[in-house]
């Protein structure tokens, strides 16, 4: 219906233009948008503000000549002028129930598009130093990274999901270091444990592992154990990939796959980092001070210089970042994706800052962020730190064992990612209108009781078969109930855009709200069976959505609960 509200404004548009009353040279473009308060319509539109100076006129003055200049149409059914000149909409209650038509012809491609037109977008999210299990904060990196692709896909994007993380490292020798400890019988309390040793109990199991000679197989290795106490590559070795094992059934728990992992080591054995180096170097953006190597990202939008190579000879961690996008920009991402914790936000300017000093005609502003804030998990109104498994931190398997994949992966969506989240078991494992999951989840079970309490009264229905006159629909919350379904193939569109999937879990809610309103205080299973019939239409529209915004969210939709 928006669509057909921005094609009147163009044809008024036009019409003016072609009297004189606004300049034929111009291109105008009405943005319609929804209306907060429905008492001023379905739509309004500001364009007679916007073209007023273009007009030599005052705006409500242009919005009433534009309002004369509408064509006849039997989707509005009036029109009205408010305040300074917005133009109000008040769609008629025919042309609402169009969209039930829609919906349930195109089924689950409902609301997807091909905007994207296929091109390649790669998203980075996750990316955990194989040390330990993944942490909460990980699991909502998981949740944001993977509807984002799961957007991006609907509106016609090929996406690549890719893992990146470090094999090699301070961090990894000291998970060495710590299962090494073990392996010798040593404690986290002994006075010879490494001081940055890793003490959750997953490090006891890499330990019992390694000298039972296990073979692990995770979706990148596969690695045999030498179960030799005094080899700490081999130790390392098995370890990194106990580890990426144990990720990857996280992940899977989660519902969450890659396609393709890369490792920082690759970039050192494939001589990138040294050629990228070299590449800075060449391009005079380096200089030599208090013996380590400067790059020069001043130049380039930075508050001061960052060192590349330290004085020990080692590089500093951006530089194999630098090198990392570089290789992903040479693969054919024009459009990249980091979905990382708030706490890498100042590697931001340094990346992009290395990369256009690289003069690989790598666009300014590339690669795109998407930086997360913290979870904070709490039960009984307390706050919830420790983990057994993980010895420090609250687990995303932990989350998964005690409230489900489903509610997990929605709470860790459900907020702006720039904002703080609290995550509150109690209210994810209940089963009350307060969890919003459940909330969800429970409208699109009503509709599917709905159907089945039909096929016992003899009454067939398809999932999305259309039946029924929609014209007999005349209620308010019906209604609104159509207006909420028209605005999901826009929201799809703009949560892609902005990098923002929480967008899709609350207008889940709204509808779902809407719908529970609706069912409690209208009965669908009446005699009057042309109105059943029409209301039976209405409900099928909403199941499609609810289930098609589910499956963006990697939730599922029971039709029974």
């Amino acid at each position: 219906m928006k669509e057909t509200v921005s094609e009147l404004l163009q044809s008024a548009l036009a019409a003016l233009q072609s009297e004189g009353t606004l300049p034929a040279d111009q291109t105008f473009t009405p943005q319609v948008g929804n209306t907060k308060d429905k008492s001023h319509g379905d739509y309004a539109c500001n364009i007679a503000l916007m073209a007023a100076k273009a007009a030599g006129c005052p705006p409500r003055k242009l919005a009433e000549a534009l309002v004369a200049a509408l064509p006849e149409s039997s989707a509005v059914e009036k029109v009205e002028i408010a305040g300074p000149g917005f133009i109000n909409f008040f769609m008629s209650t025919a042309s609402a129930f169009g969209i039930v038509n829609t919906i349930l012809g195109e089924a689950e491609q409902f609301g997807r598009n091909n905007s994207g037109k296929g091109e390649k977008v790669q998203v980075e999210f996750v990316s955990a130093n194989p040390t330990g299990p993944l942490h909460v904060g990980h699991g909502r990196g998981a949740a944001i990274g993977d509807c984002l692709c799961r957007l991006l896909e609907a509106n016609g994007y090929d996406v690549t999901r890719e893992f990146y993380y470090n094999d090699a490292g301070a961090q990894i020798n000291n998970l060495a270091r710590s299962v090494q400890s073990r392996v010798k019988g040593l404690t986290p309390e002994h006075e010879s444990w490494p001081e940055d040793g890793y003490r959750g109990d997953y490090i006891v199991d890499v330990a019992n592992a390694y000298m039972a000679g296990e073979t692990v197989i995770a979706d990148d290795r596969e690695v045999t154990a030498k179960a030799d106490p005094d080899d700490q590559d081999a130790i390392r070795d098995f370890a990194v990939a106990y580890l990426r094992r144990e990720q990857d059934l996280d992940l899977k728990a989660f519902g969450v796959q890659f396609d393709v992992y890369f490792l920082e080591s690759s970039l050192y054995e494939d001589g990138k980092v040294e050629a990228t180096v070299e590449r800075l170097k060449a391009n005079g953006y380096t200089y030599e001070q208090d013996g380590a190597m400067w790059l020069k990202t001043t130049e380039f939008g930075d508050d001061k210089d960052r060192v590349m190579r330290k004085k020990d000879g080692g590089y500093t961690y951006f530089l194999p970042d630098v090198a990392y996008h570089l290789d992903k920009w040479q693969r054919g991402f024009t459009t990249v994706i980091n979905e990382q914790g708030a706490d890498h936000h100042s590697t931001v300017t340094r990346v992009r800052a290395g990369l256009q000093a690289l003069k690989a005609d790598i666009p300014q502003g590339w690669p795109d962020y998407v930086l997360h804030q913290m979870v904070m998990v709490t039960r009984s109104g307390q706050e919830v730190k420790i983990s057994k498994r993980a010895g420090s931190y609250v687990t995303v398997r932990d989350l998964i064992d005690e409230v489900g994949r489903d509610a997990t992966r929605f709470f860790l969506a459900a907020r702006r990612v720039d904002s703080q989240l609290t995550f509150d078991i109690d209210l994810a494992r209940s089963q009350t209108n307060e969890n919003p999951v459940y909330y969800i989840q429970y409208a699109h079970a009503r509709i599917c009781s709905v159907l089945r309490k039909l096929a016992v009264e003899g009454v067939q229905r398809g999932m999305t078969e259309c039946v029924g006159d929609l014209s007999l629909l005349t209620l308010d919350e019906e209604k609104e109930l159509a207006n909420q379904l028209a605005k999901y193939p826009e929201l799809i569109a703009n949560s892609a855009t902005q990098r923002e999937p929480h967008h899709l879990t609350h207008y889940l809610r709204e509808l779902a709200g809407q719908f529970h309103t609706y069912y409690n205080a209208h009965k669908v299973l009446i005699e009057d069976t042309a109105l059943r019939d029409a209301r039976v239409s209405l409900y099928l529209a909403v199941r499609q959505v609810i289930a098609n915004g589910l499956d963006l969210l990697g939730v599922s939709a029971p039709e029974e609960m």
